[in-house]
């Protein structure tokens, strides 16, 4: 993750501050008061008066409120560290002293089939879940989650960037609370660059070849490029990514047609094969996550790489890495007519049908996704808020890093947003799969899961 050594203050506002300031969105998130909002408490937006939960003042009026236990599910290392996830539902249950939250980590692998089995014909246990970008339609249609369209503050709504809405809308609804608002950027070794007479970070895809090249010849590592394509989610990831500057990550047409086989999705796969045909890829690449791809980077085996935000912590962090201070972060190379493109990333907590207590879940999430909780806990992510990005004191410990993002959250693709996502994902990872092991050319295991679509859909 981006660990960045920095006081409380400057590493956003004093957690006293936050809470004391935030007493007046305990109005306008949902609580179970009936008081109404004021248009100053409407959002969570850009100054701490807006930043989510409730206060202590704001539980005194009336009578007592009822203790509530809410249970939460997040993912491990979900762009914030779990301690930072801690950190955040503490600030929250000290500012709403009769709300207890049980917090739940499982890895991404786990994360869609246990909501699915929890809240499909289980017992409901969770009161909020953290959702993929491509997961809303499926889990609406499946009726696991809220729609919170009239619910969402005016001001959260203005204040956070289009993008991070992707992964909590469905046909026009809202399903969510965006809470993460990420993609992944591109890293390069500044040192092996400037060896192989690289002055500059790549800026399209052409460029990287090259640049691999030449650092190949060199003989500085023999394998310049490392990816995360394991037969996982993280390969759709980078390949929507790079089809996204190959021409389009429109993958089913609005007729629910196929596209993926033809345009940019093929030819993102016949780049991805190239790269091994052509011995700059490790070919351990295609058992590698993120972790890897950064563990490979960190250990100087590879100069050049996709990943998260978290990454550029852990590659440029001493005790993880050999090769510390040497890496450095761009938006996402591009081609001549798409500068850069980026996956959608992002992630949403939404509040399940099951729940017993929706105001105060719903409360909750507007306080983990507050412009105040975002700002203070930014060590491994950056915050989806726009006014973050205009302001100094965020955004001077990373330059590079919110350039970067400017510029790539201006031009994320989105995976298929479709009922059936998981099962064409699936379907689309072994087929990648095949092709980049060279059983299958891309264009055959492009249309092999373009035949199968229709199955698919049912």
């Amino acid at each position: 993750m981006r660990r960045i050594n920095r006081s409380s203050t400057e590493r956003g506002r004093p957690l006293a501050v936050v809470l004391v300031a935030a007493a007046t969105i305990a109005l306008a998130a949902c609580s179970s008061s009936s008081v109404s909002p004021s248009s100053s408490a409407a959002g969570g937006g850009g100054s701490p008066a807006a930043s989510g939960g409730g206060s202590p003042a704001a539980s005194a009026v009336g009578s007592p409120a009822a203790a509530v236990k809410l249970s939460a599910l997040f993912m491990k290392q979900a762009a914030y560290s779990d301690s930072d996830v801690k950190a955040m539902s503490d600030a929250f249950t000290a500012a709403n002293p009769n709300i207890t939250v049980n917090l739940e980590f499982v890895q991404y692998e786990a994360l869609h089939d246990k909501i699915v089995t929890d809240q499909v014909g289980g017992s409901g246990t969770y009161d909020t879940v953290l959702v993929d970008t491509p997961w809303p339609a499926e889990m609406a249609k499946a009726n696991i989650v809220q729609d919170i369209t009239d619910k969402i503050p005016a001001e959260f709504k203005s204040g956070v960037f289009d993008t991070a809405w992707t992964s909590a809308t469905y046909q026009g609804k809202t399903y969510g609370v965006p809470w993460i608002n990420d993609t992944k950027f591109f890293f390069s070794n500044k040192k092996m660059l400037a060896d192989a007479g690289i002055t500059s970070a790549p800026r399209t895809w052409d460029d990287v070849i090259a640049a691999a090249k030449a650092i190949k010849a060199k003989g500085t590592v023999k394998y310049p490029l490392a990816w995360s394509w394991s037969q996982a989610e993280a390969v759709i990831c980078d390949w929507a990514e790079l089809a996204g500057t190959m021409g389009g990550a429109d993958f089913i047409d609005a007729q629910g047609n196929a596209t993926f086989n033809k345009g940019g999705g093929l030819a993102a796969l016949t780049f991805m094969k190239k790269t091994i045909d052509d011995g700059l890829t490790n070919p351990a690449s295609l058992g590698f996550l993120e972790d890897d791809v950064n563990k490979t980077m960190g250990a100087g085996q590879a100069a050049m790489a996709l990943n998260w935000t978290y990454g550029l912590g852990v590659m440029n962090d001493p005790a993880k890495s050999t090769v510390a201070g040497q890496i450095q972060v761009t938006a996402a190379p591009g081609t001549a007519s798409t500068p850069t493109a980026g996956v959608n990333g992002g992630m949403s907590i939404a509040i399940t049908k099951s729940t017993k207590h929706p105001d105060e879940a719903l409360k909750f999430a507007l306080w983990m996704a507050s412009q105040a909780m975002q700002e203070k806990y930014d060590s491994s992510t950056l915050p989806m808020w726009k006014a973050s990005f205009g302001d100094a004191n965020v955004t001077k410990a990373a330059p590079e890093l919110f350039a970067a993002a400017k510029d790539q959250f201006a031009a994320l693709v989105t995976r298929p947003v479709v009922p059936y996502y998981s099962k064409l994902s699936s379907a689309l990872q072994v087929a990648i799969q095949e092709a980049l092991k060279g059983t299958k050319t891309p264009q055959q295991a492009l249309d092999g899961v373009a035949a199968k679509l229709p199955d698919l859909q049912k």
